[in-house]
């Protein structure tokens, strides 16, 4: 299994890529759109995340062997493609290793610079609802 910041620096590659703006934005949408709907019973108040202008809907569950994976679900396509991405980074790693992460990723490929303000405040609600999600395991498993 990959480490996150080798996830990182996948994801920093594959937009390194791509110049333009408008073609990241649509690499975001395309993720998006590969995203598997929420089962309805998991669209639900407790759920939401606060502080996205969006609905966002974010899921976690953790495995016998203490790893984490998140599940999600927007009616907006660039926060699904957002929330994917931090699902890639995220998914499949120990509590302990989420809340030790440095998520450079964000930066590097420029995406806190071309959000909105609504959308950046969005994004920092999505980390800190997932970093919440492996607070409450991690303290659950100690």
């Amino acid at each position: 299994m990959k480490t996150i910041n080798e996830i990182q620096d996948e994801i920093i590659e594959e937009f390194s890529e791509v110049d333009d703006w408008m073609d990241r934005y649509q690499m975001l949408i395309d993720l998006g759109n590969e995203q598997p709907p929420l089962p309805q019973q998991e669209k639900v108040e407790s759920n939401l995340i606060e502080g996205c202008q969006s609905r966002l809907w974010l899921v976690c569950e953790q495995d016998a062997e203490n790893r984490l994976t998140f599940r999600a679900e927007s009616d907006a396509l660039i926060v699904k493609g957002i929330v994917m991405l931090l699902i890639r980074v995220l998914n499949g790693h120990t509590p302990d290793e989420i809340l030790q992460a440095d998520l450079y990723f964000i930066d590097r490929i420029g995406l806190r610079e071309h959000l909105s303000p609504t959308r950046s405040n969005g994004l920092l609600s999505m980390l800190r609802q997932m970093r919440m999600y492996a607070m409450a395991f991690q303290a659950k498993g100690a």
